[in-house]
């Protein structure tokens, strides 16, 4: 089965056939981009998107967490959303950001979420048009039901996984994991020490996805991690820099795979290796 046979990621093809619903002022639809340059919306977009600014809009600055659930609810309503409304997210970057707000809304408990596959890179490299145009959304009301602890880890709770012999999943790139490089290059380190939580085996998040942008077919996806010694009944707890490529492997594990105890360490490396006391581990990398 391909990853855009799962209800969660949905195929460009699936985005054109809905076109008119998306371009409709109502709350059936709503197509969002969410880039890692905020910028980028208006070079161009998928028509009938709206955008949200994963720095300003899907974190709260002051505290360094999740937006509350007011500033949630108001943020949803302002682009048109109800909790009956489809949100379909796609960005650049291989959707890392898109997939970081995918997160967020499952953690707030929206009922339906999807991925487009290849994000706004293979939408745009296959041919398909962008428009420069905005547009125009009616605000609404959003009401924050429930929240999804089960999906979310703090630090406290990542200490207490370590105890537990939960399974640590660094998913940054090799160098980041061994402390040799502080962030991928060109990307601000926020970060004082390198290397990775002890126990932690590396997983690099571009292990799930094709050169396209586009998720690996789901047997693949599932090798990757069998690979490791990691199956479905794990208990297990993803983590990368600020939290944006380990959504995107909580997304690969948990919603495309049913891997059921997926955790998403949100804080990730800037808190961990920010934090006074706390244990790192450095050198080669673990895992096959």
């Amino acid at each position: 089965m391909e990853p855009a046979d799962v209800d969660t990621v949905v195929s460009p093809e699936w985005v054109e056939r809905r076109r008119s619903a998306f371009e409709r002022d109502d709350d059936e639809y709503q197509l969002v981009e969410v880039n890692a340059y905020p910028d980028t919306y208006q070079e161009g977009h998928i028509d009938g998107a709206v955008t949200l600014d994963w720095q300003a809009d899907l974190r709260d600055t002051t505290v360094f967490d999740v937006p509350s659930p007011a500033a949630f609810e108001q943020l949803l309503g302002s682009l048109g959303v109800t909790r009956d409304s489809t949100v379909v997210l796609y960005g650049d970057t291989q959707n890392w950001f898109a997939a970081y707000a995918y997160w967020l809304l499952a953690y707030y408990g929206h009922p339906d979420i999807r991925l487009l596959d290849g994000g706004r890179d293979y939408w745009a490299a296959s041919g398909r048009e962008l428009t420069e145009r905005v547009p125009s959304v009616s605000t609404r009301t959003y009401t924050v039901e429930e929240t999804a602890s089960s999906i979310r880890v703090d630090r406290e709770g990542v200490l207490a996984a370590m105890d537990d012999g939960e399974q640590l999943i660094d998913v940054r790139a090799p160098a980041e994991f061994r402390g040799e490089i502080l962030s991928p290059p060109g990307w601000n380190e926020g970060v004082q020490r390198g290397g990775h939580i002890p126990g932690a085996i590396n997983v690099p998040w571009s292990r799930v996805m094709q050169s396209n942008g586009r998720f690996r077919p789901l047997t693949e996806i599932r090798n990757v991690f069998t690979d490791h010694g990691i199956d479905r009944n794990d208990d297990i707890v993803v983590y990368c820099r600020i939290g944006e490529r380990s959504a995107l492997t909580w997304v690969a594990l948990h919603e495309l795979l049913g891997f059921d105890s997926v955790r998403h360490y949100y804080g990730s490396w800037v808190e961990w290796g920010n934090t006074v006391g706390a244990p790192v581990a450095q050198g080669r990398e673990a895992g096959p």
